[in-house]
């Protein structure tokens, strides 16, 4: 059978055009064999369907391994991390696990719980095709620690035409002042959210792009060194238009998950949404809807020409029972066929630099002008998905962010972000 015939049978890419017509380099005669245990938080919907493509893949060029997923339900990874913590602690690792890149991975890296991957790197070559921007993020000292399958962009807005036309809104404001004028638009027409948040990353997720709307790549990039000034009247000012933006939301009574909050937009229910552009997944993948007819997209308000990104990598945990099937399932994320799948499914771009103009057709608008802006765009780090803050810098953040959504406080809001920034920060 071959490779697109056996994913369409599969339905591994789940409604996504992405099928790759070659394969990826295939096993040795020794090839690996048995069960490789993998944790992530890819649970459902257009991640879960990525997942699948991913895994396609890799029953194809090593039919020998048995995939054990311990995906763990929950957008951001919380509980999945919550519960690695516990396995980590116990020194019982899974063979691999997801992990963002940057300063999340850093914390795993400074606990000694994971093996370098050069000689995977140098077998691979990837250190000639992963984005140079990107590399920092995943090594220490010269020495990789994980594998990139993704890159998400953060500082996205999700938006219904239908409803906005009937409110005369706008889905592309330019400006944050113009985003609230379009806000209230929606609240007054009446009858839908006019800006759907869910569980309390959400919320963490639209203070992050709020802050680099008011504060610009630059500052925000600042914001995360040593000694930044986390008191200063710019700060204040982006918490205060935060303050502005939740009047606007459902924060009172948030959807249950974030996808339930895209479908929300996608049912009219809501009128937009800021998310990461996973979303993308949801709107097509799940949904089955239209691009720029049910739904369309556009950089958060205040922040074209940014791109706040994230990106999804898997670890070689040290003391992982089954190595050698966890090194196949780690160049299996590396290869070109097991990222064109699991991203046009998934609503993510590749990692990969050497895409072709074959590779690229694969993909639908939105993947295409993302991959351009990665291009085009300056690179900043996101917050809620792990780039900029380490876990108990990030974890401060949540606890202060909570309150601040209870009582809508900004003083002591921002004095309990100063106090994080003060402890944590390295």
């Amino acid at each position: 059978m071959s490779r697109r015939a056996f994913l369409l049978a599969t339905g591994a890419v789940a409604g996504s055009a992405v099928l790759s017509a070659c394969g990826s380099k295939g096993g040795d005669s020794a090839a690996p064999s048995g069960e490789v245990e993998v944790f992530s938080w890819w649970t459902e919907g257009a991640e879960n369907a990525g997942l699948q493509a991913l895994l396609a893949d890799l029953q194809l060029n090593q039919p020998n391994i048995t995939f054990v997923n311990r995906a763990v339900a929950g957008g951001a990874g919380g509980n999945a991390k919550a519960e690695l913590a516990k396995r980590l602690d116990a020194n019982n690792p899974p063979d691999s696990f997801q992990g963002h890149a940057g300063a999340e991975l850093s914390d795993y890296i400074r606990a000694g719980k994971l093996e370098d991957l050069n000689a995977l790197y140098d077998e691979q070559k990837w250190t000639d095709v992963f984005p140079e921007q990107l590399l920092p993020l995943i090594s220490s000292d010269g020495k990789f620690y994980s594998v990139p399958v993704n890159i998400h962009r953060a500082n996205m807005l999700w938006s219904n035409p239908k409803v906005l036309r009937a409110a005369g809104a706008d889905p592309a404001p330019k400006t944050f002042e113009a985003f609230l004028g379009n806000l209230q638009k929606v609240k007054r027409a009446g009858g839908t959210v006019p800006l759907v948040v869910a569980d309390s990353w959400t919320l963490k997720h639209l203070l992050e792009t709020v802050m680099l709307a008011t504060l610009g790549d630059q500052a925000w990039t600042a914001l995360w060194s040593k000694g930044a000034d986390w008191s200063a009247p710019e700060v204040r000012q982006a918490l205060e238009n935060f303050h502005q933006v939740l009047t606007y939301t459902n924060a009172s009574s948030p959807a249950a998950s974030w996808d339930e909050a895209t479908t929300m937009v996608g049912s009219g229910k809501a009128a937009y949404q800021v998310m990461g552009d996973w979303a993308e997944g949801s709107f097509k993948v799940t949904q089955n809807l239209q691009t720029h007819t049910d739904y369309t997209w556009a950089p958060v308000p205040g922040t074209a020409g940014m791109f706040q990104f994230l990106s999804d990598s898997f670890t070689l945990p040290k003391g992982a029972k089954h190595r050698d099937a966890a090194l196949a399932w780690l160049r299996e994320c590396g290869s070109k066929t097991g990222q064109l799948g699991f991203n046009g499914a998934k609503g993510s771009i590749p990692t990969l630099t050497n895409l072709n103009s074959e590779d690229r057709a694969l993909f639908g608008q939105y993947l295409k002008w993302s991959m351009d802006e990665w291009k085009r765009c300056r690179i900043v780090g996101s917050l809620a998905h792990g780039v900029v803050a380490n876990n108990a810098w990030s974890t401060a953040i949540d606890g202060a962010l909570d309150t601040f959504v209870k009582s809508r406080q900004v003083p002591p809001f921002q004095g309990a972000l100063v106090a994080a920034a003060r402890q944590h920060a390295v």
